[in-house]
């Protein structure tokens, strides 16, 4: 039986980037959509619901980091990994990327193998996630006031249930596993971005910061130059 190609959504306001990266992408075998604006990306996005997303950030009526923040919002885009492809590398250009829930971050110009590899590997890291501990990832984890529920992919604190991008649930159901277990900085970059996947070295110091404000400030303690654990009360 023929598999279905995987679907990338390419939305950038250049007809000529996009016209490019999908004639290489097509190439590979993929199913390439484009669209020109924000707008139209999630709408796109959320009808034909795409492996993964390149998502440039300068663009008219919404950007980039709004466009995003919109896109996380659908649950049915909660598998969908989201790169920003933009020429902007500054280190807090990236921060607000990852902040509005993107997955990675990729400066242009980028050679196309370079790129294609990029998106091979991070789709191999999504595929692997997926299918590790299936048994472990339908078990209901309680830790004091919060409780984390893996199958159904929700966090309650208190009884309300907080709103987590899909690499701060991860972070946290990882610390949260074990409690009072402190997880090196290289343990949590290959178990929730995958030794294949390059990201900057503020990318973890980014989602604690939002995880904390989320969570509690007491429960994610920093362990200088080690890592991070989970602190019960």
């Amino acid at each position: 039986m023929k598999l279905a190609k995987q679907k990338i959504l390419l939305v950038d306001d250049e007809k000529d980037i996009l016209e490019f990266i999908s004639y290489n992408l097509n190439k590979e075998g993929y199913e390439v959509l484009t669209a020109r604006n924000g707008r139209d990306g999630i709408e796109m996005a959320r009808k034909f619901v795409p492996q993964l997303i390149l998502l440039d950030v300068m663009m008219p009526e919404i950007d980039g980091m709004e466009t995003c923040e919109e896109l996380r919002k659908i649950k049915e885009l909660d598998n969908t990994i989201i790169v920003f492809l933009t020429a902007r590398g500054e280190d807090y250009s990236q921060i607000a990327g990852f902040k509005a829930g993107g997955d990675d971050y990729i400066v242009k110009p980028i050679s196309p193998k370079v790129l294609i590899s990029k998106i091979k590997a991070l789709i191999r890291r999504r595929d692997r996630a997926n299918s590790i501990d299936e048994e472990q990832q339908n078990m209901i984890i309680e830790q004091d006031d919060i409780i984390l529920d893996r199958e159904k992919y929700i966090v309650i604190k208190k009884g309300g249930k907080l709103s987590l991008p899909k690499k701060e649930f991860e972070l946290l159901a990882l610390l949260i596993s074990k409690p009072e277990r402190v997880f090196s900085r290289n343990e949590i970059f290959s178990k929730i971005w995958g030794d294949d996947v390059i990201v900057g070295d503020r990318t973890i110091d980014v989602h604690i910061r939002k995880l904390r404000e989320k969570v509690g400030e007491k429960h994610i303690q920093t362990v200088k130059g080690v890592g991070y654990k989970y602190i019960g009360k």
